[in-house]
């Protein structure tokens, strides 16, 4: 469950059309939604729907066409200069030539933080992701679900309460991609941070989310609002449950009657 029905973005009638040189594209139409204060909302759906767009939005790199938006009651942009959310993407998107620590580093040098706070941001964060001692190292050196963490640290560094997270694991194998689950939800769990996610695997929509947003495809609309009802803790075993099988198949069926409507 949320920490409190304090509204952090909400969605009214949101819209945006691309202006293209094969004429206009929708990539989302009528999408109304409020995400509330420490929810872990995951958006699920097939390519093209919109997902990532709209965490665009809310990051303020995308502008819609229609409707209205706002972040901790301010425009995107508003929120974008306030240092209001960090975004992690799909790839860790590290600077090759920077150790860990200063890729960490560098929104913390951006907002001119001092010495001593961008040292104790870092060695904490560090810590959060379960990369102690791993500071000096290049990204280079580590495997691909480190550098997703040490990119999650970077996105954590200053301190926001919204993390965005569009298909940070989607690259790494089902190994990797499990513990990595696991890891993320006690990160949530000690940060009490409101997590926006993007996915394309149903099990890993329902493991980690306490709310599943489910679109159509394009253009990208909202077909079903999801509220778990599995319990804090979840190891990974509750993937076997009949409580979470009845999730997935709401879930799919959500996600098949997008298709049955499509224009």
């Amino acid at each position: 469950m949320p920490l409190s029905n304090e509204t952090v973005v909400r969605a009214e009638e949101l819209g945006l059309t691309f202006q293209t040189n094969d004429g206009p594209v929708t990539a989302l139409t009528g999408v109304s939604l409020d995400i509330r204060k420490g929810d872990f909302v995951s958006f699920i759906g097939p390519s093209g729907c919109g997902k990532t767009t709209f965490l665009r939005i809310i990051a303020d790199l995308e502008q819609p066409t229609a409707g209205r938006i706002s972040v901790n009651g301010m425009t995107p942009e508003q929120a974008r200069k306030a240092r209001a959310y960090g975004y992690v993407f799909q790839a860790a998107a590290l600077y090759p030539w920077r150790t860990i620590e200063k890729n960490i580093a560098l929104p913390l040098e951006i907002m001119g933080f001092s010495s001593a706070e961008k040292k104790e941001r870092i060695e904490r964060t560090l810590a959060l992701v379960n990369l102690s001692g791993f500071g000096k190292k290049y990204p280079w050196q580590l495997s691909g679900g480190m550098q997703q963490r040490a990119s999650i640290a970077r996105a954590l560094a200053f301190d926001a309460d919204l993390l965005l997270m569009d298909e940070p694991f989607g690259a790494l194998d089902e190994i990797v991609r499990d513990h990595l689950n696991e890891q993320l939800l006690k990160l949530w769990a000690a940060t009490r941070k409101t997590i926006c996610f993007v996915t394309h695997s149903i099990p890993e929509a329902v493991y980690l989310s306490t709310r599943i947003v489910v679109m159509s495809p394009r253009p990208g609309r909202v077909t079903d609002v999801i509220e778990s009802t599995l319990p804090k803790e979840r190891p990974l075993g509750i993937r076997d449950t009949p409580e979470f099988l009845e999730i997935a198949h709401r879930v799919r069926e959500g996600l098949h009657a997008g298709h049955i409507h499509e224009d």
